[in-house]
């Protein structure tokens, strides 16, 4: 996975789609980029970035508007502003089709990074915020509170965004992609996926990450179905695929089958498992990934307890020990307590 860590904003325009008016509502001019804006912008690029809802994406047809515009950016031939408004047009197509689309102002910025220059559209879909409201009654002050349907994201996660590069032959990608759905949609109501599948017209690709998180998934989810009643043979095989995951830079699933069971049966299973949740071939460990993955390990106990414990803590027997006892079950011990806080 290419972790994007150095950002600089180059430059950055805002139009606002409202679906209610007849068409966008397009900037001649660029963000004036004083300090706060700058910030403003670059915490969400950075965050969009470092998200795990980011994926890989390829485009299904190199001649798309949002491509062909992107490109001609990246050449030259054209200003950040005008390219800011055939994308804006274009997603507000899509919006004049679909009312379930949410209005939204869509930010066009260029950015540059260690990978090189990319060009990010971020959709910032109207906040529900309050604030107050002052009348006159008969001659008497009456405050109330009421509901504006208008606000930028603040610290909210921004559901839809994009990432494109210039396109190059020895590009793995053209663009990276997060397209959160509503929890509150469903197909029957409107196109989910409109902005990949419509908008941008590309598909995403499985990367490193996402072969890592599906193989951490799918282990964890076969020890919950085959070892719920077994504590100290879940935390031996949970003890075990960590292990594995910070060695090696790839894992075949048979082999890691073979290592942590010793029944042939088992190991079947375990294989079988796998293959039905589509891990069928040898996986590239993304170790960045593992790294943050691990950096705390959090526990559900019988349902009664959440522990967060740094890793480093549950690794340490002076500090931390699971001890096995005999009818399958562990003690979890927290040693040499000095305080503690109820929070």
């Amino acid at each position: 996975m290419e972790y994007v860590n150095e950002v600089n904003i180059n430059a950055a325009v805002i139009n606002i789609l409202d679906s209610n008016s007849n068409g966008p509502v397009c900037n001649d001019y660029e963000l004036k980029l004083v300090d706060e804006i700058y910030e403003y912008i670059l915490k969400h690029v950075q965050k969009c970035l470092k998200d795990e809802d980011l994926k890989y994406a390829v485009f299904n047809n190199k001649q798309n508007t949002v491509n062909v515009i992107t490109q001609k950016y990246f050449n030259g031939e054209i200003g950040i502003v005008e390219v800011s408004k055939n994308i804006a047009t274009e997603l507000f197509c899509l919006m004049k089709s679909d009312n379930e689309i949410p209005s939204c102002d869509l930010i066009s910025v260029s950015i540059s990074t260690e990978y090189g220059l990319m060009f990010a559209i971020l959709k910032l879909d109207y906040a529900k915020n309050y604030t107050h409201a002052i009348d006159f009654v008969e001659g008497k002050i009456e405050i109330n509170i009421i509901s504006q349907f208008g606000g930028l994201p603040g610290t909210q996660r921004i559901q839809k965004c994009a990432f494109i590069k210039p396109t190059r032959e020895e590009n793995k990608f053209d663009l990276m992609v997060i397209d959160r759905q509503g929890k509150n949609k469903t197909s029957e109501e409107y196109e989910a996926n409109y902005f990949m599948k419509n908008f941008l017209q590309c598909t995403s690709i499985t990367n490193e990450r996402d072969s890592t998180k599906k193989l951490l998934s799918t282990t964890e989810r076969w020890i919950r179905d085959n070892l719920k009643d077994n504590a100290a043979a879940a935390e031996i095989v949970r003890t075990s695929i960590k292990k594995k995951l910070k060695e090696e830079d790839s894992i075949d699933i048979k082999e890691l089958a073979q290592e942590l069971f010793s029944e042939n049966e088992v190991a079947e299973n375990f294989i079988k498992y796998s293959k039905e949740r589509g891990i069928t071939e040898e996986v590239e460990i993304d170790k960045d990934y593992i790294a943050k993955k691990f950096q705390k390990v959090r526990l559900k106990i019988n349902n009664d307890f959440d522990l967060a414990i740094d890793e480093d803590a549950y690794n340490d027997k002076q500090k931390f020990q699971v001890v096995p006892n005999t009818d399958g079950t562990v003690n979890l011990v927290i040693n040499n307590v000095k305080n503690y806080t109820e929070k």
